[in-house]
């Protein structure tokens, strides 16, 4: 194939121009020029060019413009075609330059979540302190009243009173139906004014001692006979110690708080069966329901002095409640810690001078990991209204005592060492 032949396909019929001829169309073989015959025949030419007559001349006044055809169409116009563009061929508008967080803006951001915060823990503090029920008269000055002495003392008393159990919750609980109620457990707490580790006492509620205006009876029947002010005024005499605030909770308080904070992990010594108690554990460390942890800590199964080992579990337990109460997971956790703070005011009865900023301090001392200790036995003794009581070494005792009132560390040889 010539030049001329690939040229021909290539090129537009209607561009004006006229075709090369082909070979065979120009002479014939002597040098004659080929003769065009009319009807296209074997001569003819592939392509007709159109006439110039047949070319649209513009109307009059337009000027004159090339045309040619597109995908086989006339278009107008004299400018070149251009490409279609896809969106990726748009110009883009120029993006401004990213904005940055200053530092001066987090600040300001922080600074007022701390705020919202601080308003959140000043309100809530407030609230509980308005849900405190106060007991008048608990600590009413008397004569011949220990005077106040450096750090602050406490009396912590659990009472088996079931106010506020149904009856089908007393079965559950095999709490029985006692009439009134009694002292289940008492403590004494010393916070004491320097660096010092607070100091939790207890005694024993079956303690042979001196309730004035009464004579020689048990502990817990000063709580029976004349309630908070005669057990807080008993306790200051056979001490020597002034106390400042008084805490008194009930079973029912007692389970609730239990729950409210998901329960309480405590290793439990040995495996205790108590079925007066509605009791069942194995030995070992587990998480105790507000059911069981009142079992464990009402039990009397166990050890040789059953008395002296329930005041260990008691102590075991409430240092154990306090530290799962204080922990950032039940403090942080709305859904854990409004339940608990209700429960707690709902619980908890305290003199009338006791607020929630000394409840806070109460909650601080026991996270402090207090030294733990008994009042020192001496044997039993028998009490004038019938039965024995359980009879305090008086020297042992007195150094304890007499080092909460100094402020000072208990001597470590009185100390309970189990």
């Amino acid at each position: 194939m010539s030049e001329d032949d690939r040229t021909r396909a290539m090129r537009s019929p209607g561009d004006g121009r006229p075709l090369p001829p082909r070979p065979g169309d120009g002479l014939r073989s002597g040098g004659a020029p080929a003769h065009r015959t009319p009807s296209g025949g074997p001569g003819a030419p592939t392509h007709k060019l159109p006439a110039a007559s047949q070319v649209p001349e513009p109307p009059p006044g337009e000027p004159s413009r090339a045309r040619s055809r597109v995908y086989g169409k006339q278009r107008s116009g004299s400018g070149p075609v251009k490409p279609l563009r896809g969106r990726r061929d748009e110009p883009r508008e120029p993006r401004g330059p990213r904005k940055r967080v200053s530092g001066g803006t987090i600040v300001k951001i922080i600074a007022g979540l701390l705020v919202v915060l601080l308003v959140a823990a000043v309100g809530m503090f407030f609230w509980i302190d308005s849900r405190l029920a106060g007991i008048d008269g608990v600590l009413d000055d008397y004569e011949g009243r220990p005077a106040d002495t450096p750090g602050t003392n406490w009396l912590l008393v659990g009472s088996d009173s079931r106010k506020g159990l149904t009856a089908a919750q007393r079965r559950k609980l095999a709490t029985g139906r006692a009439a009134g109620q009694r002292t289940d457990s008492m403590m004494l707490l010393h916070i004491p004014e320097g660096s010092d580790r607070p100091t939790l006492v207890s005694l024993p509620r079956d303690s042979a001692v001196t309730i004035p205006g009464r004579g020689r009876d048990k502990l817990n029947s000063a709580y029976a006979i004349g309630g908070p002010q005669l057990l807080v005024r008993t306790v200051e005499t056979v001490t020597g110690v002034h106390v400042d605030n008084y805490m008194e909770i009930g079973f029912a308080g007692f389970v609730d708080i239990v729950d409210a904070i998901g329960g309480v992990e405590i290793n439990v010594r040995a495996a205790v069966n108590d079925p007066k108690a509605g009791l069942k554990l194995k030995k070992g460390t587990q998480e105790l329901t507000g059911a069981q942890a009142l079992g464990y800590v009402r039990t009397r199964k166990g050890g040789a002095l059953p008395d002296f080992e329930r005041t260990k579990r008691q102590r075991q337990f409430l240092g154990a409640v306090v530290k799962k109460a204080a922990s950032p997971g039940v403090l942080l956790n709305p859904f854990t810690s409004i339940p608990l703070a209700m429960s707690a005011t709902d619980a908890v009865e305290v003199d009338s001078g006791t607020g929630a900023f000394n409840m806070l301090s109460l909650g601080l001392a026991m996270g402090d990991s207090p030294v733990t200790t008994v009042v020192p036995f001496g044997g039993n003794e028998v009490i004038p209204g019938g039965g024995t009581a359980v009879k305090w070494d008086r020297t042992k005792a007195l150094a304890i005592f007499n080092a909460l009132k100094e402020d000072k560390p208990v001597p470590k040889d009185v100390l309970d060492a189990t």
